[in-house]
């Protein structure tokens, strides 16, 4: 039997990350996002629905999403469905399904005050303020990324040429 568990979101923060720490000091965070889907209906009226979900980071990833992240904030995860359930202090038994975050990449700009630009918009924005941040934490300009791109380019054609 085949199975298949992978996960691709892109949305923005409802709240801020949520950071704490196991026994054992792991850090874990709770991203709580907020996708939402543009579609026409029959009557090809603009329709939005918006789907909330959460999606738990750890270790030195949950810290540089609490250090970085904040409401609003655009972002992109990729990772897998997990459920678990516990007893609430009320002796309910609770249950979830969340998104375990593998790699979390911050969209726009960390270093504005106002909100996150929609997200997206910093990968190709020629502004030299947008950022792709990843789970090791570098930090690398939208610039920088495309002139990298640029230079392999042209290392193919060269290479093509001889």
């Amino acid at each position: 039997m085949a199975n298949f568990n992978k996960v691709f979101l892109m949305g923005n923060l409802t709240k801020d990350p949520e950071l704490r720490y196991t026994p054992q000091g792991t850090a874990v965070a709770n991203l709580r996002m907020a996708v939402n889907r543009k579609f026409r209906n029959k009557n090809q009226e603009l329709k939005e629905e918006t789907c909330f979900i959460s999606a738990v980071v750890w270790d030195k990833q949950a810290e540089t999403c609490n250090q970085y992240l904040k409401k609003g904030s655009a972002l992109f995860v990729e990772g897998r469905l997990q459920s678990r359930s516990w007893e609430d202090n009320a002796g309910q038994k609770r249950s979830i399904i969340e998104v375990k975050a593998e790699r979390v990449q911050f969209l726009g700009s960390p270093r504005s005050g106002q909100s996150q630009e929609p997200f997206g918009a910093g990968l190709d924005s020629p502004k030299d303020e947008s950022f792709v941040r990843s789970q090791t934490g570098s930090i690398e300009s939208a610039q920088d990324l495309s002139t990298e791109a640029a230079w392999l380019g042209e290392s193919e054609e060269q290479a093509n040429e001889n």
